[in-house]
């Protein structure tokens, strides 16, 4: 078989090994004589990947070469988590190193930040760093109220990464990356628009870049979803777009190793939420909120190529970068520095890591807290069903769990997918239970960790701000067949605009100007 044009000869490799200690041990020197160079960072994010399917995190089925390589020469994070399933919020949280409801409105899908909030690469570029955005951007800001300044701009450049033949997100990352002013630190922001639905990937395939496709016989399939040709076969779509987010990232790494500016970038990988299929994104559950996690950085890595037990938020990520770039983190950061776990992967960032879940196409109100190995979940929407977002309601995987469901054939995991009403509480002990499907909150044995963790997350909600409005935005989608809802002109017999929306949370006791980060 033909190899992909990116997989490197044998040969090639020992040179980028060698390459790359000799600028390793060229930073450490400048270390030593007072001189350090700032760090580049890169930040590549995946659209609706869950944390398990790569390669390197264990999917036997899936075909990610440079993601692998980048763990197995970098830092795994094994326990990394997301503080929303969701596209929108999830991206805000990490510009702002916010939790959802502290960043105003954002904390629902397609709304923006609160105008005072400052954003990271903002912070990166007033202090010297070459900012560029390529690709899904995705996160918007208020206007500032009228006399208040206008917010500091994050980006030097703004790109949709899109070209005749990819519609992917990455086709200007090269270019990006080797047209910066080299005379700068940069960094950059570069989000894919693989993996989210509808996939373009299969149209756009080059197989003399990317390999073959997956072969949907031998795609893992996950308990809860039905395996019939039809998922297999929207599985195998799904992997092809992880497989061209990974070579577009194996690109970007070649481009550095070229220019030998690869030893003192900084490197992360995750992805905005969990995988667009039932029970994955838009779920407080691991199969929606977990997400890989993967940190490269030769030149500042120490012991490079262990994985780290060590619990991460992606509201980290913001005091982390600036951390490393030597800026002082504004008061607005809520998440704490990862910086020690880069040196020394058993250290410790946190204990607890919170998460909710607000309105992504449907009413919702979710919150959760991960601390002693249990997950430990409060649904505020129990009588709602929790079949995952609008596009993954009209996908095949979700057409075929509904025929069995009718049919009454759907395993217990399957079945969690339509089940209403829901558990109001939910807790799981992750180790034993990785899918979450034994709910422990009413077995005694358990009793004492739900006691705590609902103490950690009773406090989290109090400190940040949060809260429960009464009135939340409303189903904008049918939940039986992910068609859009419209509310109804009886005077006219047709369908007119969307249902306003309600209350975000935390608006009313401004959460938005809370700064205080809640348990740690």
């Amino acid at each position: 078989m033909r190899l992909p044009r990116s997989t490197p000869l044998p040969f090639q490799g020992h040179l980028r090994c060698a390459a790359l200690v000799l600028a390793a041990v060229s930073f450490l020197a400048g270390v030593l004589h007072g001189a350090t160079p700032r760090p580049n960072v890169i930040l590549f994010i995946a659209d609706d990947v869950s944390w398990d399917d790569l390669g390197c995190t264990g999917n036997p089925s899936a075909r990610t070469p440079h993601l692998d390589r980048l763990a197995a020469q970098g830092r795994r994070f094994d326990a990394a988590y997301l503080v929303a399933s969701s596209c929108s919020p999830s991206r805000s949280s990490i510009v702002t190193g916010r939790y959802p409801h502290n960043n105003g409105r954002a904390s629902e899908l397609h709304q923006p930040i609160a105008a005072h909030l400052p954003w990271f690469p903002a912070l990166l570029r007033e202090a010297g760093y070459y900012t560029a955005l390529s690709g899904k951007h995705h996160m918007t800001a208020e206007p500032p109220e009228a006399g208040a300044p206008a917010a500091a701009k994050p980006f030097d450049h703004v790109d949709a990464g899109k070209a005749p033949g990819n519609s992917g997100g990455h086709a200007n990352w090269v270019s990006v990356t080797t047209n910066r002013p080299k005379e700068k630190p940069f960094f950059f922001w570069f989000a894919a628009l693989d993996a989210h639905r509808d996939w373009d990937g299969d149209k756009e395939w080059r197989p003399e870049l990317y390999g073959p496709k997956h072969d949907p016989a031998a795609v893992r399939v996950p308990t809860y979803l039905r395996d019939d040709a039809a998922t297999r076969a929207d599985l195998a779509s799904y992997h092809n777009e992880i497989t061209r987010f990974d070579y577009f990232v194996g690109q970007v790494v070649a481009t550095l190793e070229r220019e030998g500016t690869l030893a003192n970038t900084l490197i992360l990988v995750l992805a905005d939420n969990g995988q667009a299929f039932p029970r994955a994104k838009t779920r407080l559950h691991d199969s929606g909120m977990k997400t890989y996690f993967i940190a490269h950085w030769p030149a500042g890595l120490a012991r490079p190529g262990t994985p780290t037990a060590s619990m991460i938020s992606t509201i980290d990520i913001a005091p982390t970068v600036l951390e490393l770039a030597g800026i002082p983190a504004p008061a607005t950061f809520q998440g704490v520095s990862f910086a020690p776990v880069l040196r020394d992967p058993a250290a410790i960032a946190r204990r607890h890591a919170f998460s909710e879940h607000n309105w992504h196409d449907y009413e919702a109100h979710g919150r959760s807290v991960r601390s002693e190995g249990y997950l430990y979940l409060l649904n505020h929407r129990p009588a709602l069903p929790w079949q995952g977002p609008a596009d993954s309601v009209r996908s095949p995987s979700h057409v075929a769990l509904r025929a069995a469901r009718d049919a009454g054939k759907l395993t217990p995991a399957q079945a969690d997918v339509f089940l209403a009403p829901r558990p109001s509480e939910e807790l799981y002990h992750t180790a034993t239970d990785p899918l979450q499907l034994k709910n422990l909150a009413a077995d005694p044995a358990h009793r004492a960790a739900k006691i705590r963790l609902a103490k950690l997350l009773a406090d989290w909600t109090t400190e940040t701000g949060d809260t429960v409005p009464a009135k939340l935005t409303p189903d904008g989608f049918d939940r039986e067949t992910g068609v859009a809802v419209r509310a109804s002109d009886a005077s006219k017999g047709k369908a007119t605009k969307a249902a306003a929306r309600g209350t975000p949370a935390g608006s009313e006791r401004n959460a938005a100007f809370i700064n205080a980060p809640g348990p740690r």
